[in-house]
């Protein structure tokens, strides 16, 4: 029998669950299409989070580097991700464990919200290039190509990424947040 020995991970005592980043999240998420969006590119390999750290960082003029902290994909692999699977090696309808999948569902938004307090801590320090004289469009996409795993960057109709770096500007054009 192997023993799985797996070391804690070391998060900030400041991390900020409720902030910009989140907020946006959330509202973006309400968007008609963006959630649907989303989670077919997660199937197809993109993280959401960092999908929707490019549209933030696009929508405040700043382009996105890509350059991750570690603890943010340290945490996203080892606590999202495997929250996620767990989830999903659930059956949708397999009643008697629906409880159990509702419950991961809701841990992995708490987890989501952890990862994007992570993301938030650095986002600014990370990408401090501001995008000159340029729509928020053009930013989130530049920032969603950035975005990208490697993999499938060029798998990605230019169609589909401009539609979803529409949907993630769409918020901020009905706010007070520049863009």
């Amino acid at each position: 029998m192997t023993i799985l020995q797996t070391e804690s991970l070391t998060l900030p005592a400041s991390m900020e669950p409720d902030n910009p980043l989140w907020r946006y999240a959330l509202a973006c998420w309400q968007k008609p299409g963006l959630a649907e969006t989303c989670l077919t590119l997660q199937e197809q390999g993109w993280s959401v989070t960092r999908i929707l750290c490019a549209g933030w960082l696009g929508v405040n003029g700043r382009t996105f580097t890509g350059i991750e902290d570690a603890k943010v994909t340290e945490w996203r692999e080892h606590v999202t991700g495997r929250i996620r699977s767990a989830r999903k090696s659930i059956p949708r309808n397999h009643a008697p464990s629906h409880e159990l999948r509702s419950a991961l569902a809701k841990a992995e938004l708490q987890a989501e919200q952890s990862e994007l307090a992570l993301a938030w801590q650095t986002l600014y320090e990370r990408n401090p290039e501001v995008a000159s004289m340029q729509n928020c469009t053009t930013v989130i996409v530049q920032n969603l190509l950035t975005a990208a795993p490697l993999t499938t960057r060029e798998l990605q109709p230019m169609t589909h990424i401009t539609k979803l770096a529409d949907l993630l500007a769409e918020h901020t054009r009905r706010s007070t947040e520049p863009c």
